[in-house]
């Protein structure tokens, strides 16, 4: 019975549709944008053609300071406008990553470098003014569930909750490395990724406590960011309790698996 309590407290706390936004916005916002380009289709899983210079061509004109991407890569030559970067691969050899992109100074990188897995989880500082704020980004454990597949591409059942069970652990595993990395920062920050759960999970509640949630804030819609029949919110931008949310988008781009994700944030 507690556990059906503390599920529906989530779920009521965190809502699927929004009817309002906050329109607001001030000269000052720092615009933050999220998106998971999924290697900018280089595998081609979709129908179209130069996906990364239209993911270029996108990001050009939605502006936003500072760009977080997962599932990044590198063997697909694309110069963003921005002066300021932090790309990170797994190893040397390896060619997918994430990379934060930055029109601000980074004064400050780092890798958390999460183990036995391919996912990882980056942090910059950026000097904005005479602010200094921690973004982060992560790319979480993958479920590995086929969305466009029946029982997700699994017909044992047994096998797909051992599957889940697996992909649990390690996120669990994850969010307690970052979140010992987060504890020692004091100052503004932005988390923000793939966190490959939704809003409803215990991967979000660990993530989210003590911060504000974009959406959540300002909002509209049903935020999804998962290309996929249900409304999934899987990726988020977070802030910490100070900070102010001005506005949040997530297009319908589809050049990913993913929906790209911005707001404006201030303190």
């Amino acid at each position: 019975m507690s556990l059906i309590i503390l599920f529906l407290g989530w779920f009521f706390s965190t809502p699927i549709y929004k009817l309002t936004e906050n329109k607001s916005s001030l000269n000052d916002d720092l615009k933050v944008m999220s998106y998971n380009v999924r290697m900018f289709n280089h595998w081609k899983w979709l129908e179209v053609k130069d996906v990364s210079n239209k993911i270029k061509n996108f990001v050009s004109e939605k502006s936003p300071d500072v760009l977080l991407f997962q599932e990044f890569y590198t063997l697909e030559k694309q110069q963003f406008s921005f002066p300021y970067k932090y790309i990170k691969t797994k190893n040397e050899k390896a060619k997918l990553g994430l990379a934060i992109f930055s029109k601000f100074p980074i004064i400050n990188k780092g890798s958390l470098n999460l183990k036995n897995t391919s996912n990882n989880i980056i942090f910059a500082d950026i000097l904005k003014n005479k602010d200094t704020i921690r973004v982060y980004n992560l790319h979480l454990q993958s479920l590995q569930l086929s969305t466009d597949k029946e029982n997700f591409g699994q017909e044992n059942s047994e096998k797909l909750i051992a599957r889940l069970k697996q992909g649990f652990t390690k996120q669990a595993e994850q969010i307690e490395v970052f979140l010992d990395h987060e504890a020692k920062w004091k100052g503004k920050k932005i988390i923000a990724g793939d966190f490959n759960n939704t809003a409803y999970s215990w991967t979000y509640n660990q993530i989210s406590k003590n911060k504000k949630d974009a959406f959540i804030e300002s909002g509209k819609g049903f935020g999804k960011t998962f290309n996929y029949w249900f409304p999934m919110r899987i990726d988020f931008i977070l802030t910490d309790e100070n900070a102010i949310i001005n506005k949040f988008t997530s297009y319908s781009k589809k050049l990913s698996d993913h929906f790209p994700i911005q707001a404006k944030i201030n303190w």
